[in-house]
């Protein structure tokens, strides 16, 4: 509070009001106050974490002020609790309803003056209550963030939330009072520092271009200071004091005289929303985790690139932009590591973004309002712009549907980027060069800005720009520089990581004696071997590492060896050059290796000689060689090319002396996109700025390919012309060498999709590009890959090298072309995505480009000159938005499953490759059916070393050539070898499933005792599976546990498998579903042994939507006392996971949170990751995971949990915590960061609890929307858990004991909610004539007794479907049971009548949903379905009957209910289908009425079956109570005789008639050896259809089947 300071005065709407600098806080605004703002009374309101702090010492400098002036006028303070729940109605009227209390003595009056300490939510809040209280009232806003200080506090504009969405209740009310003191900067955590960094740079942006140029070259001291430890003290800030006092004022300045033009938002106001319009709606998804300013930081970055994609900013105001962004450590991007980390990697669908952006209020109607930048410091308009959706899709989607639409004979002219391989040669040699250089034409991408960051960092070189952008001023430091403490990271940028291998060795080393070099997971596969051997054999240190919790350890021998072994991370020392002298280099696997040295000799200690090691090729891609010698000249330096020794090269020991200005030329890797679209479309295109003088060497693809595909090319030495020939007319090249350009054969590929011969041949052969396999992906095989998507057939060449030099390309006709199912996959590379948007632009249905952004790594602004230069349709895609495209690389990525022999992996491959319909391939069959011998064979002729080679080809041929849509089995050795692992992680890591099946390994070893089918192991079997076991689970990512032995002959599966594979392709909408429907509940297990307790497991599940493992209370019964192990959670996972179709939830809960699992040491913690990472791995749909784990557990967790759901719970047993006064507000901000699903588990003590955590849950839900179960434990607590409606925690009466106190079933709940009227009772009818015998009254009143269910069913005799429409419209109709003769007849009276039921022609239910409307009649929509086929199908499962393919199905008789057991057959998956009956004439009819699919064939003779394909299951429905037809008896007499053609497999007969309870045709069967089934069963079947329709509760059969049998 020092000595009164003289403060900076700001004026607004004509007052001087606005006070700015240090130390304000105390006696400066107290004597303000009390002589300026005067009043008896003074109201502080601050929040709990201010008050304390700042609150006492104002009181006494209050206080003592107003003594000294003689001053008689109170204060007041109150507090609320911090955070955005407090901006509420309820808070405000709190905070008025303290202020009008008695107890204040007098009341506040109209003449009090509001003081509002703190960041913005006190501020919007408290003028608002300002603003209505006694009709207004004064107030005084002393802001206490950055945020607050630039923005908020600034304009009057008071609000609070809503329900609705964020301020849109509130006022526009002035405050008499700004006082802005930045001392409580000094205090501020570095995150809020720089959240508030956003509005300073916001407000540069768009109207001050000096204010921006001092953010820039005051962004590192400022930054330094920022991320100092905060303080109460002024010395965190005393570096920077004037500095940062300008830059608040500079953004005070401009608000103010914004507001004062334009206070109610007229127009100019709507200036100071850049960057918001996109920005809060990133807001509503990401908030509480992503603060204002950082999602308003992603919005400019976006806007800025609408600006772009729009025409009216140019790229370098872009980057400039995002350049300033990232020096304050502000996210760019909603891909930003940091953003999706916070934000637990939550989707920001584009529909979502849109949906909240319609509610702005700067929209004119449905027109959306964006303010569009024309430069820096400037706006397009002098208001926000009117911008179309569709332009605002493409911007924010990622990705991007491209359509043709260049015109006939248009012309265009084209100036592409600068060069990125100029550009980043540009930097590197102005940053080690003396003096200012001037880049004229800097690319601005990807590659180039972590250049830029990187030699920052190495303090290598200072920069700035000019002329918005168009132009960067280096400050070369002369190659001085110095080791970096923090990590290099590069990125995907290659040529980045390349250069600065060599320029770190430059460095000097200071706090750092070494530097990090880093990059993304694909730079971590690039090899650089080679160039780190040619800096070592200099001098220099240099070590592949690893990366490690800890930080980075150097990798072992064993992990050099291995594939990716020998690329980033590196560390580099800080050896102050190369000792110089001879250096050899290998550079067949990138001229950039050449480059890296050749830039930093000149700094050696002594001159070197570069010599190439041509042992085993020359240098690839010559010609950029020669540009980096050529541009080191333009630098000062010559290099001289050996005339006597070939690919030698004399660098002298010399300074780098920086010309003024250096002009980058365009990329011509990039100009080859535009030319090849003149090329496909027989239009012109003009690139300007490249010719026959460029240094680069795809400059010559025009003259070298383009001519000779039939192109008409004019090349300049400084332009080139290209005018394509009629469209689809291009001819193929029967080869063409690209040694020299290698990077533009992806163009060329795409152009030799279409070049057509007309001697029949079209052929283009591309060679000299093996360095392309190993780029940003393996080009070569994507090219092959997704050129087939589009129809065009590729072959790797030469064929039979395993890395292929080329490609052979077989055109087509253009209208021939297919527009990919899923969207072209462009792994992340620029040079893909740009090819095949090329390609899409003359593809008759065009393509998706997934990835949109990664074009910026070469050309930003690819997209944009697509639309508006060329005319090329384009429309933004979300491609993980609910209507998006299934994203092919994950969903449909090929499976490789690993695991012993014998575990089960070609049963399970064989029952996935069913369930995904795609292809299997066990691939030691496939080496088998290659080589044209056995396994043993092979091993005999190649010995086990030869064995394994051929097996790591073959796999990764696969992994290469067939990486989607397919399902592989390994050899249990292919992780033997280090490089078959390597193989496996990447493909894991890529995002590749890698599935472990196992099984109890004491059966796989009594397996491989009788199976001779392959080699004996050499070792020990047991021995073998104990080597292997670790390695199994390091190369997947996924496991599954079979129970049963492997069995050829066991054709059906599974029903978990299907769940299984659908959880990890990301398939499964369990959770979606479940939190669809308006109450849900979760059984919790209790039992220590599921083992013991599957027959129960059915029963406990009936009425709740999802099932819990408690895996703290399982019980080993082999180890007794301990914590159970992660084989033994794997069987009762496996176990629970066979007997339940629900949803699992998986929980471990600890002894903190109420549960048994201690986890007090390192070991218990340990332990409780392998078991969290054990459900991952599993494949479990949801994971119960505690908020009170460490921060780096739970970052753990979200990044590995793929498609699982997250339930972020936290259990308070000992009610510690109130639900009142904000103490869970961290909690649920922490849960809801994490969580799909937040849970919190409270105390009751009263029912006044439950009354608190009710309005809690209505605060949280009304400002997220995050699904929330809260609940308390307790008797007192049971309240909450009925009033809870997403997934309640409920118990059962067959479970040991309860999970939690005061845990109630499910029936018990529903009892509850039917007493209080929740669940309304409901009326359900039996129709039909006649039905007074019926077993359905006694089945449905059972079930809903059991269920807790209010509702009655009864019968209701009628032949009239008229006389129904009453009790059909009533308003207490719940559903109907239709039976004879109404089941056609009730049709008309219903709104929508289900498939199953329109193929069948019977309505045997009526469903009533509630969330619709009907259009037909009063009252809901009413569905009409049948169930008699699910009841069908039901009980020949439960017997065993299933059919696998090529297996038939008979039914007898030619009624009505055979086209339900038709139906029923056919779903099984039987055929053909037999339909045996008395007429023939009338079978065929009835056969004709179905689709051909059904494959039924019409019978009267026992010949007509096919001797191989007699029926394994028969469906009667001919009556049992009369004779059978003499011609049928015939054929089935000859049926139950026969004995072929069925195998080992059981046959069944199920009988449809109910009386007699034996029917003749079941004794024949029976005693023919067939299993029968009695009809009544199908009733309880499809009884049990029906309660699900109407309830969506599913009973056990078994209940079901005892009821309508009378037991």
């Amino acid at each position: 509070m020092g000595s009164t300071p003289r403060p900076t005065k700001v004026s607004i709407l004509g007052n001087e009001s606005i006070f700015v600098d240090y130390d304000l806080w105390g006696s400066f605004i107290a004597s303000d106050l009390l002589q300026n703002v005067t009043s008896s009374t003074y109201v502080l309101i601050t929040d709990t974490n201010l008050h304390d702090v700042y609150v006492p010492g104002f009181q006494k400098a209050f206080e003592k002020v107003a003594a000294s002036l003689r001053i008689e006028s109170r204060l007041l303070t109150y507090q609320i609790p911090p955070g955005e729940t407090s901006k509420s109605r309820s808070m405000k009227a709190e905070v008025e309803d303290w202020m009008l209390s008695e107890e204040r003595n007098p009341p506040c009056d109209t003449k009090t003056v509001m003081i509002a300490l703190g960041g913005g939510v006190i501020g919007d809040s408290i003028g608002f209550v300002a603003a209505t209280f006694k009709r207004g009232i004064r107030f005084v806003q002393v802001p206490t963030s950055l945020l607050a200080m630039v923005d908020s506090s600034i304009g009057g504009k008071t609000a609070i939330d809503t329900p609705a969405g964020k301020n849109l209740v509130g006022a526009f009310w002035q405050p008499s009072r700004i006082y802005i003191d930045l001392q409580f900067l000094n205090s501020l955590p570095t995150r809020e520092f720089i959240n508030g960094m956003a509005e300073v740079i916001k407000t540069a942006a768009i109207w001050d271009v000096k204010a921006f140029e001092g953010l820039e070259s005051n962004a590192s001291q400022l930054m330094e200071a920022i991320q100092k430890q905060p303080t109460m003290g002024p010395e965190r800030l005393s570096t920077v004091r004037s500095i940062l006092k300008e830059a608040v004022l500079g953004s005070v300045r401009v608000k103010a005289h914004v507001v004062s033009a334009d206070e109610r938002e007229g127009g100019l106001r709507n200036l100071l929303n850049f960057g918001h319009s996109i920005g809060h709606a990133i807001e509503g998804i990401l908030a509480p985790q992503i603060l204002h300013g950082e999602c308003v930081a992603v919005g400019m970055h976006l806007e800025a690139v609408l600006a772009r994609f729009l025409g009216v900013l140019d790229e370098g105001a872009v980057t400039r932009l995002v350049k300033c962004l990232s020096a304050y450590k502000l996210p760019t991007s909603l891909k930003d590591k940091t953003l999706k980390e916070r934000s637990n990697y939550k989707h920001c669908s584009v529909d979502r973004i849109f949906t909240i952006m319609g509610v702005d209020k700067k929209n004119d109607g449905k027109k959306k309002r964006i303010v569009l930048l024309s430069g820096i410091g400037q706006t397009h308009e002098r208001q926000a712009s009117v911008v179309a959706d569709k332009d605002v899709r493409v911007v924010l989607s990622s990705g991007i549907q491209v359509k043709p639409g260049v015109r006939e004979g248009q012309k265009v002219s084209c100036t592409p980027p600068g060069s990125k391989s100029i550009s980043n040669r540009a930097l590197v040699l102005a940053a080690l060069g003396n003096g200012t250089c001037r880049i004229r034409n800097l690319l601005h991408s990807d590659d180039t800005e972590v250049m830029m960051t990187a030699l920052t960092q190495l303090q290598a070189a200072s920069f700035s720009w000019e002329e918005d952008g168009r132009v960067l001023v280096v400050n070369g430091h002369g190659g001085n520089l110095h080791a970096s403490k923090d990590e290099l990271y590069v990125g995907n940028a290659g040529t980045a990581s390349r250069f600065l291998t060599s320029v770190a060795t430059l460095a000097k080393p200071t706090r750092a004696a070494h530097s990090i070099l880093t990059g993304n997971a694909r730079m971590k596969q690039r090899p650089i071997g080679p160039l780190v051997d040619a800096l070592r054999g200099n001098g220099a240190e240099v070590s592949f590492m690893k990366q490690v919790n800890s930080g980075y350890i150097e990798k072992s021998g064993q992990e050099l060896d291995d594939k990716g072994g020998q690329c980033l991370p590196l560390q580099i020392s800080a050896s102050d050059g190369m000792e110089g002298g001879d250096i050899r280099l290998k550079a067949q696997v990138s001229s950039q290796f050449v480059s890296s040295i050749l830039m930093c000799a000149p700094r050696a200690k002594k001159p070197v000689t570069l010599r190439m090691d041509v042992s085993e090729g020359p240098p690839i891609s010559q010609p950029y060689i020669d540009m980096t010698t050529a541009m080191m000249a333009s630098f000062g330096v010559h290099v001289t090319r050996s005339k006597t020794e070939q690919h030698t090269y004399h660098i002298p020991k010399a300074e780098y002396q920086n010309p003024a200005e250096y002009i980058i030329e365009s990329d011509a890797s990039s100009a080859t996109y535009p030319l090849a679209i003149a090329a496909l479309t027989g239009t012109t295109c003009t690139i300007p700025n490249i010719g026959s003088n460029s240094l680069q060497g795809d400059a010559t693809f025009a003259t070298e390919v383009l001519a000779l595909m039939g192109c008409t090319v004019e090349q300049t030495a400084t332009s080139t012309t290209v005018t394509g020939p009629p469209k689809g007319s291009l001819k193929p090249i029967e080869e063409v060498d690209m040694t020299n350009m290698t990077d533009a054969f992806l163009t060329a590929s795409v152009l030799a999709a279409t070049a057509r011969s007309s001697s029949g041949k079209s052929t283009t052969r591309i060679t000299g590009i093996a360095n392309q396999q190993k780029k940003e992906c393996e080009r070569i095989s994507v090219m092959k890959e997704q050129l087939a998507q589009f129809g065009v057939t590729c072959r790797l060449w030469p064929i039979q090298d395993t890395t292929p030099n080329g490609i052979e390309i077989d055109g087509i006709e253009i209208d021939r072309l297919q527009t990919p199912s899923h969207g072209v996959n462009c792994y992340d590379d620029h040079r893909v995505a740009m090819s095949f948007s090329v390609l899409a632009a003359v593809t008759p249905g065009g393509a998706l480009i997934r990835e949109r952004e990664c074009v910026g790594k070469t050309w930003p602004g690819w997209w944009d000159i697509l639309q508006r230069s060329f005319g090329v349709h384009l429309q933004g895609v979300d491609l993980e938005g609910p209507t998006a495209p299934q994203r092919n690389e994950n969903h449909s990525k090929s499976i490789f499953l690993i695991g012993m022999r014998g575990a089960g992996k070609t049963t399970f491959g064989r029952w996935a490759a069913s369930v995904l319909e795609r292809p299997f391939f066990d691939l030691d069959s496939e080496l088998e059916n290659l080589k044209r011998l056995t396994i043993p064979e092979i091993i005999k002729n190649d010995g086990w070393e030869g064995f394994r080679e051929q097996e790591l080809a073959l796999l990764k041929k696969s992994i290469q050539a067939q990486s989607h849509g397919h399902v592989f089995a390994c050899g249990g050795g292919i992780v033997e070898t280090a490089e078959g692992r390597q193989l496996l992680v990447d493909y894991r890591d890529s995002g590749g499933p890698v599935i472990l099946v196992q099984r109890e390994i004491r059966d796989v070893m009594a397996f491989l005792q009788i199976d001779k089918s392959r080699p004996a192991y050499v070792d020990d079997m047991m021995s073998v599976w104990e080597r292997r076991k670790e390695w199994y689970n390091q190369c997947s990512n996924f496991q599954y546990f079979g129970e049963r032995a492997p069995n050829e002959s066991r054709l059906e599966k599974p029903p978990n498998v299907s769940r299984f594979l659908a959880t990890i392709t990301g398939q499964n909408r369990s959770l979606k579903k479940i939190l669809s429907k308006e109450r849900s509940f979760f059984v919790s297990l209790t039992v220590p042994d599921l083992a013991t307790a599957s027959h129960t497991l059915p029963q406990v599940a009936v009425g709740s939507d999802a099932i819990e493992l408690r895996v703290d209370l399982l019980e080993d019964p082999e180890s007794p006392g301990q914590l159970p192990g992660p084989d033994f959670v794997t069987r009762q996972l496996a176990t629970l996971q066979k007997s339940t179709c629900l949803p699992i939830i998986y929980t471990v809960r600890t002894k903190d949170q109420g549960g048994r699992f201690p986890i007090s040491t390192g070991e218990d913690r340990a332990r409780l990751v392998s078991l969290l990472e054990l459900a991952l791995r599993s494949g479990v749909e949801i994971l119960d995971v505690e908020m009170s784990l460490p921060d780096s557990l739970l970052n753990r967790i979200s990044s590995i949990k793929a498609h699982t759901s997250i339930i972020a719970s936290h259990h308070d047993p000992h009610g510690a915590l109130s639900w009142e006064g904000g103490s869970w507000d961290d909690i649920y901000k922490r849960a809801i960061q994490y969580g799909d699903v937040v849970k919190l588990v409270g105390v009751a003590r009263s029912q006044e609890d439950n009354s608190s955590l009710l309005q809690l849950r209505k605060k949280a839900l009304a400002i997220k929307g995050v699904p929330l179960i809260a609940i308390n434990m307790g008797t007192e607590g049971q309240l909450s858990r009925i009033q809870n409606t997403i997934l309640t925690p409920v118990s059962h009466p067959a479970l040991p004991f309860k999970a939690a106190p005061g845990q109630l079933s499910a029936a018990e709940i529903r009892l509850a909610l039917s007493l209080h009227g929740v669940i309304k009772s409901r009326k359900f009818v039996l129709v039909g004539e006649p039905i007074s015998q019926s077993r359905s009254p006694a089945l449905h009143n059972a079930l809903f007794k059991q269920a807790g269910l209010p509702h009655r069913y009864d019968l209701l005799p009628t032949s009239d479907a008229s006389a129904l429409r009453g009790t059909l419209h009533s308003n207490d109709f719940g559903g109907m049971s239709v039976t004879i003769p109404l089941k056609l007849d009730i049709m008309p009276l219903l709104d929508e009548v289900a498939e199953d039921a329109r193929v069948i022609g019977a309505v045997n239910t009526v469903v009533v949903d509630e969330s619709r409307i009907s259009d037909k009649h009063p009252g809901f929509h009413l569905t009409g379905r049948n169930t008699d086929w699910q009841g069908m199908r039901l009980v020949l499962e439960n017997v065993g009957a299933q059919s696998a393919g090529g297996q038939s199905g008979l039914v007898i008789g030619g009624g009505g209910t055979a086209r339900a057991a038709i139906y029923t057959l056919h779903a099984m998956g039987y055929s053909p289908l037999y339909l045996l009956g008395r007429s023939a004439q009338k079978i065929d009819e009835l056969a004709d009425s179905f689709p051909k699919e059904y494959n039924i064939s019409p019978m009267t003779k026992f010949d007509q079956f096919h001797k191989d394909q007699l029926p394994l299951t028969a469906i009667s429905t001919i009556p049992g109570d009369k004779p059978i037809d003499s011609g049928m008896q015939t054929v089935l007499d000859s049926l139950f005789g026969a004995t072929g053609g069925s195998g080992s497999r059981s046959r069944v007969l199920l009988e449809m008639a109910y009386k007699p309870a034996v029917t003749p045709l079941m004794d024949k069967a029976q005693k023919a050896g067939w299993s029968v089934i009695p009809g009544l069963e199908v009733l309880a079947g499809q009884g049990v259809y029906q309660f699900e329709a109407w309830t969506g509760i599913k009973p056990v059969f078994s209940d079901a089947r005892a009821i309508v049998l009378g037991k």
